[in-house]
């Protein structure tokens, strides 16, 4: 048998998750042979980091890239490249438990009569592996588990009330309402707990038919956690519906009439307020909207925030609060940059929120011990090429020609490629050894490439990853002919494309199959990215020191979000310092990295060169402004005399450039680097891998069909897997893929 030719264009996550289980069979090789097409140097894609040989090899990032532990598809996948791997003991990050560490201090910024205030949460750690977990969740399951929050969250809200002498007696009038509270008593009786305040009293006047029925909040909401947990999944009963919907609306009411007046003068009430406030919107609109029914994609037709106003959630105070505003800045939910109108969809916000929340395993969150090249994409580059699957770096995909079958079926004729540089060598070796451990260079490795070519590149400061690199026409100049092309024709170099470009990348580089297939299409516009902006800064004071003094019991540095723009998110990232290379006897004490959404509206054409370094001098300018003035509410101690303090910052004494110029910036703007959005109503017109026309055509990446679809690396994995079970069959499931689909 004839094996199958796999062409791999991309060296992102989806690609590179694709091609690991497209070679878990021990005789895959028998099967098919598999070429991985990467422009310029390095895998990652929006992932890639690189490590910057003049400053320490210093880990420079795309941005803040961190995992949740409900990321389960991520990590189970990853545990098995660490695991296939085998790396030596010497190697720094010899596992995936080296390579990763929980995290569980979260941080969010309150603007409060005009000054902003730290909103610190420590998670509580999960046991277990995220790589066991599952994302198979019931929309029941997430209802009985957000009641436990809530129960949580009452019990705080009603210790506070007590304390301000607040009413915190409800009474049930109404026969109909007394009806569903009898209801629910009838399902808990045998195991109801007498000993709770309150229970006594609500059992008696439910048994003697009183008039009115009497409890409190914490007694209430107990029982109702104790009801829905009894269901092992939805059921058809209205009455068990309307049993959550009227305790949850009860709450809702002892919150106007008791709780409102006490929250300006009280953060913490405030803040178990909106907690509460949300989940119970959150509640009402899986039932009211039938989630539980029809899935999460039955409400894609609301922006977030316009769903939770919809349900009930309080606009002044927690439609716009710091963990609503949060969750937009995690997902860069801004079109075209724009703070001013944010936009998600109401199932993939609210499902990820639930599944971020309720679904993790160990830290709420997971920090890489490395760049994410070092800990993702250099392991699986290994792993591969142990397998034999080829890679051919510095091949930027220009074209995909459509043609037909003889049968007249839409397939890919043809894919185009420009060769980017000529090699010394056959093959290019992308890895270099920082401190026992495998990494990618911020830059070629000029000397595997043909000296004159190597020496323009250097001259020109020729960035190879750049849609706007004037290279083709630096070498037209010099060489006086075009650069090389490489055209692989169907049925001859490849039987089946996997493209792993990002989506805001078709219209360039496939537009004749988009003139084709009008479903793909409508995925290339409707599905759209932002381009988002990113500063690391290299420290010689720490968080306390600096200011910043609020931590756990772990002593972590801050995630935080929903601060100010245009840098919303800034990671305390000095657990890195130990992975980088600096002299010992100058070294840097922190790391601190920012990012958030870049407002830009239109991307001209390839020819506008200067686009790039016009667009990251904006962001240089955004760095400056963050610290000459934002970060004082943080960071006070870096002020002196209201001025930022620059010598706070780590500066290299060989370098002659001034101390910010020594920090890093960068803006991505290009099409393979913007950050996938799920705007309202888009994941309709979301394709599964195998959903174009194109016969010989697999579509990969976060910005396809899956069980997230939204731009992270869960919906990455997800979109690998999907791609390589269509072609191989493996693997046979992907947790959570259900999750938009009726139940």
């Amino acid at each position: 048998m004839e094996k199958e030719k796999i062409t791999i264009v991309g060296g992102g996550v989806a690609a590179m998750t694709a091609a690991v289980y497209l070679t878990e069979q021990a005789n895959w090789q028998s099967q098919r042979e598999i070429t991985v097409y990467q422009q310029g140097w390095r895998l990652g894609g929006k992932g890639a980091s690189g490590r910057n040989a003049h400053f320490g090899q210093r880990i420079e990032e795309h941005g803040l890239h961190v995992w949740f532990g409900a990321y389960v598809n991520s990590f189970r996948t990853l545990e098995g490249v660490y695991n296939s791997l085998n790396r030596p003991a010497s190697c720094s990050l010899a596992t995936w438990q080296q390579a990763f560490k929980p995290h569980s201090f979260i941080a969010l910024q309150e603007f409060i009569d005009n000054e902003w205030q730290t909103w610190p949460i420590d998670f509580p750690t999960v046991e277990g592996n995220p790589a066991d977990g599952s994302l198979d969740i019931t929309v029941w399951d997430f209802v009985t588990m957000t009641l436990a929050w809530l129960k949580k969250w009452t019990e705080g809200i009603e210790h506070v009330c007590q304390q301000q002498n607040a009413k915190t007696i409800l009474v049930t009038k109404k026969s109909r309402d007394q009806s569903l509270l009898k209801h629910m008593y009838q399902e808990i009786k045998a195991d109801i707990d007498t000993h709770l305040n309150g229970a006594r009293q609500f059992i008696d006047d439910i048994e003697a038919g009183a008039t009115e029925i009497a409890s409190n909040p914490r007694t209430l909401i107990t029982h109702l956690l104790q009801f829905t947990e009894k269901q092992a999944t939805h059921t058809d009963k209205q009455a068990d519906r309307l049993v959550i919907w009227y305790i949850v609306r009860k709450l809702k009411r002892w919150f106007k009439d008791q709780v409102i007046d006490l929250l300006d003068d009280n953060p913490e009430l405030r803040r178990l307020y909106i907690c509460a406030d949300l989940a119970i919107a959150m509640l009402t609109g899986l039932i009211k909207d039938k989630v539980y029914r029809d899935g999460f994609g039955v409400i894609n037709c609301y922006d977030f925030r316009q769903w939770l106003e919809k349900n009930g959630a309080n606009k002044t105070y927690s439609v716009d609060s710091a963990p609503v505003r949060g969750f937009y800045d995690l997902v860069f939910a801004y079109p075209k940059g724009d703070f001013n109108k944010p936009n998600v969809e109401a199932g993939v916000a609210a499902l990820a929120m639930l599944r971020i929340g309720l679904c993790y395993k160990g830290g709420v969150m997971w920090k890489m011990q490395a760049g994410m090249g070092d800990v993702i994409f250099g392991p699986i580059y290994e792993l591969l090429k142990q397998r034999g699957v080829k890679f051919k770096f510095f091949h930027q995909l220009t074209n995909l020609s459509a043609g037909q079958t003889d049968l007249g079926e839409p397939q890919v004729s043809e894919i185009e490629l420009c060769q980017q540089v000529s090699l010394v060598g056959q093959d290019y070796e992308p890895l270099i050894d920082v401190k026992q451990l495998p990494c990618w260079p911020s830059e070629p490795l000029y000397e595997q490439i043909s000296p004159e070519q190597a020496h323009l590149l250097q001259e020109y400061q020729i960035n190879l990853e750049s849609f706007w690199s004037n290279w083709p026409e630096v070498y037209q100049e010099h060489f006086s002919t075009s650069l090389p092309t490489v055209t692989l024709r169907h049925g001859i170099d490849f039987d089946t494309l996997i493209l792993g470009v990002s989506v805001a990348s078709l219209e360039h580089v496939a537009s004749e199959l988009l003139a084709v297939d009008y479903a793909l299409s409508q995925q290339a516009t409707k599905v759209q990215s932002v381009a988002t902006q990113a500063c690391q800064v290299w420290l010689n004071k720490t968080d306390p020191q600096l200011g910043f003094t609020q931590t756990n019991a772990a002593h972590e540095g801050p995630i935080l979000s929903g601060f100010v723009e245009p840098f919303d998110t800034w990671a305390a990232m000095g657990n890195l310092l130990d992975k980088e290379d600096w002299p010992s006897e100058n070294t840097p004490v922190n790391i601190a990295y920012f990012c958030s959404a870049f407002s830009c509206e239109n991307y001209p054409p390839a020819s506008a060169h200067q686009f790039p370094e016009q667009m990251k001098a904006e962001v240089k300018l955004n760095m400056h402004n963050l610290f000459s003035a934002d970060m004082r509410p943080l960071w006070p101690e870096a002020y002196i005399d209201n001025k930022f303090d620059w010598q706070v910052f780590y500066s290299d004494p060989h370098s002659i450039l001034p101390v910010l110029e020594q920090q890093y910036w960068r803006v991505n703007v290009d099409p393979s680097e913007r950050y996938v959005l799920s705007v309202v109503d888009s994941s309709k017109y979301r394709m599964a891998t195998d959903g174009s026309q194109f016969v010989n055509l697999r579509i990969t990446g976060d910005w396809i069909k899956t069980g997230v679809n939204a731009g992270c690396v869960e919906a990455a994995v997800m979109a690998g897997m999907q791609t390589a079970r269509a072609i191989c069959g493996w693997p046979s499931e992907i947790s959570g893929e259900h999750a938009f689909e009726k139940g």
